[in-house]
């Protein structure tokens, strides 16, 4: 059974019922309208055709001027993000920056989910676009969480066309992305061609969306207080992760050291 990131990403906000979105990179709108709740949506060049179903700040800007801000909270009235999807400029620097804005401006029980994480080949994962799919170098980031962020729950969704990344257990308070990150360009970008394990291109290991979506994984997190600190959280999302998943994707297998 294939499931379109669409469908996975609808059946999500079902599922965690999240009482804010954030969305980078919004284009037509398609993810967007799967949002029933107030929502953040940042885009320089959106061109919305989808019908929208929820409350939305639209900014056409991009997530680095965006998070700039005085307060990136003010259109939620001060409530952090409980869902975000990322699916901006398909380079690995950008893709690392909103993550560490994402995260900090997410709930303790957060969910953050990149799309374009499954190159279908090395021209696909290409920095430099030459092909009609184009998913960039942003798989570089399961290697980036497996070195400095092992505490995270990280499973890559086998979505088509090209895989999505949900990670949870977030901590907004956590800074080690921040303080490394000119360490972290150094270690995992890397010039044309890209090096992509055959592992990450032939999709070993990878979750099935419905095994994801029936692990009772996104209403453990629904139901958790959102006062719970991440530490509290933590083993319970991977004790459960383990025992109804198995081992997703290993993102060891893509380091770059």
């Amino acid at each position: 059974m294939y499931f379109y990131y669409y469908d996975f990403l609808s059946r999500v906000h079902e599922r965690l019922r999240p009482r804010t979105y954030l969305e980078i990179g919004i284009r037509n709108g398609g993810s967007l309208a799967c949002s029933r709740c107030a929502s953040v949506a940042i885009d320089p060049a959106y061109s919305i055709t989808a019908e929208l179903n929820a409350p939305v700040s639209l900014f056409r800007t991009t997530s680095d001027e965006y998070f700039s801000r005085p307060d990136p909270l003010t259109p939620t009235g001060g409530q952090p993000f409980d869902l975000t999807f990322i699916d901006g400029l398909h380079l690995f620097e950008f893709a690392l920056r909103d993550f560490i804005n994402a995260e900090r401006h997410s709930s303790n029980r957060g969910v953050i989910i990149f799309d374009d994480m499954l190159p279908r080949s090395v021209d696909e994962a290409a920095r430099v676009r030459h092909t009609n799919g184009w998913t960039g170098d942003v798989y570089s980031m399961l290697g980036v969480f497996a070195k400095y962020r092992p505490e995270l729950s990280v499973i890559t969704v086998d979505t088509r066309p090209t895989g999505l990344l949900m990670i949870t257990g977030l901590d907004p308070a956590n800074t080690v992305l921040r303080d490394h990150y000119d360490q972290i360009l150094q270690e995992f970008r890397h010039a044309d061609p890209q090096r992509v394990p055959e592992r990450l291109l032939d999709r070993l290991g990878v979750a099935a969306p419905h095994r994801v979506l029936d692990s009772g994984l996104l209403e453990l997190i629904a139901g958790t207080d959102p006062t719970t600190h991440p530490d509290e959280l933590r083993p319970q999302i991977s004790g459960l992760v383990e025992s109804r998943l198995g081992q997703a994707f290993a993102p060891a297998a893509v380091s770059r050291g």
